[in-house]
């Protein structure tokens, strides 16, 4: 996910993510479909190539609410 993000709106090749990780295909396409359900990633195809985006308002949500409610409870 921290390659999608740094890559802009313009997004990254999955094929460019899977060599920067190193992982099999099958893995990567595992992570990618949770991050797309999740609404964290959208991907968009140009001719045969597959993009992942960042979908920062999504990820900026998610950082509001840990920043907001995390350890809220925890007695300090």
């Amino acid at each position: 996910y921290k390659e999608v993000v740094k890559a802009g709106y313009e997004g990254i090749a999955v094929g460019g993510v899977q060599d920067k990780l190193g992982i099999p295909a099958s893995t990567l396409s595992h992570h990618i479909s949770s991050l797309a359900s999740a609404g964290l990633i959208s991907q968009r195809r140009e001719g045969r190539t597959l993009y992942c985006v960042a979908e920062y308002e999504c990820l900026d949500t998610v950082i509001g609410f840990l920043r907001d409610e995390c350890c809220i409870n925890e007695n300090c």
